[in-house]
């Protein structure tokens, strides 16, 4: 493939040529990006690439383009009839026009096609730097407090400036993209013979965020002037926690414009139903049950999903998967990715070389199952998406069952007669069957793991003043855990005593975060084991990692809060719809559906009687376009996609994961069934 593109780009490099010069700024643009995406490609090679790729989907879409021209002859959508209508006699010129006619269609078509082929083609290949590099800057602004404050506790802990640089670049697994930014520093000091200020003036020009930028420009000045390198660490881990602070505040913010935004878009299709149903009653009026059909099944999901993609570019996740290595030859702390059934562990590594271990493998993989099946409630916890394995083929089979049975209808007659009926059979017992079980498993999950959070920063705090008073880290965590309660607590203790029995800390220390594998507790450990393989003497490290960790505690308390008013918006909004849709059924749409029947029975009555019988036939006459039935399946569907569109977006703008809305979900869900069937 990399084969092919090459050949590719050397193919339209003449091109490239004569399209860019050498000092072209949009050339000069996409080289930066390249950079700072670090993608290998030289700018002259990729645009080349580039340019072929437009050409092929280009000429591919013009070929569609003169088939589609001349397929609007041919099948009789255009004919040789006047389109515009301007008069231009019966002479020559007539002649002329309709003998170019179809020859112009069909080119412009084909050009128009083309041009659109050619520029999605050639920019979407463009567009990829752009977002690799700005993906890169976004991981970097994230981690960047915690990595200066993870070269803040190297300095503290006696680390020289190369050591610091060394170090970070070898934490990649924890600081990612900020690590890989320090990676090129040392490569180039290593590999190409150059001096470290220049790979460090260099790095701070080629890196895409400008926090980076700034902060390796302030090393920089520091190192060549000497300076004490402790203190300028220190000054910006202070500064980037505030920062931190503000860009917390700043999104916070923005997240409650969302909210307001949602507020009213969520409001607009029940605007148009309410429009609609008005204008149906009206004789020879436009509107189509097509119409509601695509304002419930199509507007409300598109609102919904186009709120969460808004959502996501402001909310992000954290970065990293909590998981670390060791870093050396031992790999025994590295399968904790993949424990449980999904793993075999160390015996995995060292099959096919001796039958012994083969038959290791088998029993061990028996053992897993057996383990698995005696306490599958664990197995969940770990992998709450394993129950999808589980409660797909239970839904799956009710449904069919329902259907074969003759018990859920199979059309859309059937569905009108029983609505609620219907719709919890396809749509409420599978979501209910998937979800609560995932919702349940899932919450435990998160609950189990940040367990460990909850006295962290107070724990590190203890375990620096023992540290001041002359024990060392191991001491500290047994000191710790016999005088403090609490998860982590039991955690020290379990790893004194794996230290006692002969592993070492550092191996302990990694098993015990991969254990949870949270992202957070990732970067303090890493920062605890790299201090502690310089000295036993951390304290002023333990610090440093415990005051990172009220950052963050205070950042979690104020993003809790804030949001938590977010969430009570989009369920007080969508409590409204509900509402309002329920009194539009039953106090108009029931209240016409009454008045039909009156007229119905006045007409078949004697005579009538005068006013009272004239009112009741114009009643009858305003609701003949009305369905009832159909109106209420519509009204229904669209109170239970809110409720479950709803649900996602508060999971979402909690945690920023989808998985956190599902209990949202069941129990906006809950309520639209629970509502409806009192209405109904």
């Amino acid at each position: 493939m990399s084969a092919r593109s090459d050949a590719l780009g050397d193919r339209f490099y003449p091109l490239y040529d004569r399209l860019f010069g050498d000092d072209s700024e949009f050339v000069a643009d996409v080289e930066t990006k390249l950079a700072q995406a670090r993608m290998t490609d030289t700018v002259e090679l990729y645009l080349s690439r580039s340019l072929g790729i437009g050409a092929i989907s280009g000429l591919s879409l013009w070929l569609i383009g003169l088939l589609l021209g001349y397929s609007l002859f041919a099948i009789g959508i255009l004919s040789n009839e006047p389109i515009i209508g301007m008069p231009v006699g019966n002479g020559l010129m007539l002649t002329i026009i309709e003998m170019l006619r179809m020859p112009a269609i069909v080119f412009f078509s084909g050009l128009l096609f083309g041009s659109i082929g050619f520029a999605v083609g050639f920019g979407s290949m463009v567009a990829i730097p752009y977002s690799r590099a700005s993906s890169r800057k976004r991981e970097i602004n994230m981690l960047l407090t915690d990595s200066v404050s993870f070269m803040y506790a190297l300095s503290v802990g006696g680390l020289n400036q190369l050591e610091i640089i060394e170090a970070m670049a070898q934490a990649d697994d924890t600081y990612g993209e900020v690590a890989k930014e320090f990676q090129s520093i040392v490569k180039e000091t290593e590999y190409f013979d150059i001096d470290y200020r220049t790979a460090i003036r260099k790095q701070a020009l080629e890196t895409p965020s400008d926090d980076l930028s700034q902060f390796l420009t302030d090393m920089l000045s520091i190192v060549n002037s000497g300076g004490d390198m402790q203190s300028f660490l220190e000054d910006k881990k202070e500064k980037h926690m505030r920062t931190a602070k503000q860009e917390q505040e700043l999104t916070l913010e923005t997240l409650e414009l969302f909210g307001e935004m949602y507020m009213t878009l969520s409001l607009f299709p029940l605007l148009l139903i309410i429009i609609m149903v008005v204008m149906k009653m009206i004789p020879n009026a436009s509107v189509t049950d097509q119409m509601l059909y695509m304002v419930v099944y199509a507007l409300i999901p598109m609102i919904g999903v186009g709120f969460l993609v808004l959502v996501s570019t402001v909310k992000h996740d954290e970065p990293g998967d909590g998981y670390l290595s060791m870093g050396s030859t031992e790999q025994r702390t590295e399968t904790g990715q993949n424990d449980g059934l999904l793993s075999l562990g160390l015996v995995e590594q060292f099959t096919g070389e001796y039958s012994v271990f083969d038959r290791i493998k088998n029993r061990e993989g028996t053992h897993e199952t057996i383990e698995v099946l005696r306490n599958p409630h664990l197995f969940f916890r770990d992998h709450p998406l394993m129950t999808l394995v589980v409660t797909l083929p239970i839904s799956l089979l009710i449904v069919v069952t329902a259907i074969v049975t003759g018990s859920a209808p199979t059309s859309w007659g059937q569905l009108l007669a029983k609505p609620i009926w219907g719709t919890v059979i396809y749509l409420y017992l599978p979501l209910y069957i998937t979800t609560i079980p995932l919702a349940i498993f899932r919450e435990w999950n998160v609950r189990h793991r940040n367990a460990v959070l909850n006295q962290l920063s107070e724990d590190l705090r203890k375990l620096s003043s023992s540290n001041d008073t002359g024990l060392t880290l191991l001491e500290s965590l047994k000191a710790v855990s016999d005088t403090t309660s609490g998860k982590l607590a039991r955690e020290f203790e379990m790893m004194h005593t794996k230290v006692n029995f002969g592993m070492s800390l550092k191996e302990a220390l990694i098993e015990f975060n991969n254990k949870y594998h949270i992202p957070r507790l990732a970067r303090t450990t890493r920062l605890i084991t790299e201090a502690q393989e310089a000295s036993n003497q951390i304290s002023a490290v333990l610090r440093t990692a415990a005051r990172a960790s009220e950052n963050h505690d205070d950042i979690e308390r104020e993003r809790k809060s804030r949001t938590r008013m977010q969430i009570v918006i989009i369920i007080m909004t969508f409590m409204t719809v509900l509402a309002v849709i329920a009194i539009l059924k039953t106090q108009f749409i029931d209240t016409m559906a009454g008045l039909s029947a009156d007229g119905g029975s006045g007409a078949s009555s004697a005579g009538g009687a005068g006013g009272a019988g004239g009112g009741a036939m114009s009643g009858a006459n305003l609701s003949e376009n009305i369905d009832v039935d159909m109106l209420s399946v519509l009204f229904f569907h669209a109170v239970t996609l809110q409720a479950i569109m709803s649900g996602f977006i508060c999971g979402y703008m909690r945690d920023a994961d989808l998985l956190s809305g599902l209990k949202y979900v069941i129990g906006l869900s809950s309520v639209a069934l629970i509502g409806w069937t009192l209405v109904a």
